[in-house]
């Protein structure tokens, strides 16, 4: 990645985060700390179930894996909209992208670009 695209990365304020196919954050942007309070040590190399509360991971790992399988989401191009939790303990409402990432033809893991929407559900 070139430091422009870098910057343009790190200094969003939108959250942005890559997670592989196991569900472990491998990166984590400014945006992500300041939505969720989770440093970028903290939060690269945890698992997914940081930000999800625990009621809806079920649910979450059934669609994450399906997705990986199959290549397939209904979501591509939209926005979902969903809870989520920080550091605090503090719930909140996130909207996101997901973008499936592929390495040498197989699906490798998900970036995602994140806002906190709390305020306006």
């Amino acid at each position: 990645m070139t430091d422009f695209l870098r910057q343009m990365a790190e200094k969003a304020d939108d959250g942005i985060l890559y997670a592989d196919k196991e569900g472990i954050i491998r990166y984590w942007n400014y945006g992500c700390e300041r939505i969720f309070g989770f440093t970028r040590d903290e939060a690269e190399g945890a698992n997914l179930d940081l930000i999800i509360p625990e009621k809806h991971r079920d649910r979450h790992w059934k669609g994450w894996f399906k997705v990986l399988e199959t290549g397939e989401t209904s979501y591509r191009g939209k926005m979902l909209k969903v809870p989520a939790i920080k550091k605090s303990g503090e719930k909140l409402i996130i909207e996101f992208s997901m973008q499936i990432i592929e390495e040498n033809g197989e699906n490798v893991g998900f970036t995602s670009v994140i806002r906190d929407v709390t305020l306006r559900s």
